[in-house]
């Protein structure tokens, strides 16, 4: 089978992930490219000083210099997706612009996947995307769907006091997070701060997503409903709701 990756060169989480899902893919099947979206949120049309400015903003002092100091010690050791993927010998291509653009459908065309598989998704796919691929595409929502569609979900539900979270794999469809779901697990969020159970998603998102692909392969698809009716829905947080957070007793890190 042959699968196509959509995601970000996200600096802080999603190497290593990306690395053991790769380490971990079932017999007969291969990841023949990934294609590289720029990261911002739904296609929110800021540039990284605007970015920057934001988050300080939200999330505080303590918050960006912990990410900021990350972030430049990711680039020091060069830690990235894309070390990950050129280490494993898979084609990166790097889109631009609206990943349902002509040229960006064509481009994924051209690599004639079997499956798509998004993880950290940016854009909302339209079905000129979710149909290139014979067996579909994927996503990866660290959530249990239908509840908690959106995001920064990891974020939410610490805010939330939920006790539970987990992970959600899912067909891509034409909403956002609505599709029917493949593979959901479940973990208990005990004391975790959000970067610890930041981690413990992406790990089990991975799982996930394996499982998910022996499903496909073998064809013993079986899909739970992500029914709208129960779906809650949460967009990027406020100051206030980082307050909140706080207020708490919730921690970042």
């Amino acid at each position: 089978m042959r699968i196509t990756i959509i995601t970000q060169n996200e600096p802080f989480f999603l190497s290593k992930n990306i690395s053991y899902l790769l380490d971990n893919l079932p017999k007969g099947c291969q990841v023949i490219s990934c294609l590289i979206t720029k990261a911002s949120p739904f296609g929110k049309k800021k540039n990284f000083i605007e970015k920057i400015i934001e988050t300080y903003k939200i999330f505080g002092f303590r918050f960006f210099i912990y990410y900021a100091f990350k972030y430049c010690l990711s680039k020091f050791l060069h830690k990235s997706v894309k070390k990950i993927l050129r280490a494993n010998g898979i084609k990166i291509i790097e889109l631009i612009g609206d990943i349902n653009s002509d040229q960006n459908v064509q481009i994924i065309k051209n690599e004639q996947p079997d499956l798509l598989i998004s993880i950290l998704g940016n854009q909302i796919f339209k079905k000129q995307i979710f149909d290139l691929a014979s067996k579909g595409c994927l996503n990866l929502h660290t959530a249990l769907l239908p509840k908690y569609r959106g995001l920064m979900p990891s974020f939410w539900v610490l805010k939330n006091n939920e006790k539970h979270t987990g992970v959600s794999v899912f067909f891509v469809d034409k909403g956002i997070d609505s599709g029917p779901i493949l593979v959901q697990k479940e973990i208990e969020i005990g004391n975790m701060t959000q970067a610890e159970l930041i981690r413990e998603t992406k790990l089990l998102g991975m799982k996930a997503i394996i499982e998910s692909i022996q499903l496909i392969q073998e064809n013993r698809v079986k899909l739970i409903p992500n029914p709208d009716m129960d779906a809650t829905y949460f967009s990027f947080p406020k100051r206030e709701d980082v307050r909140e957070f706080k207020r708490a007793g919730k921690r970042f890190f």
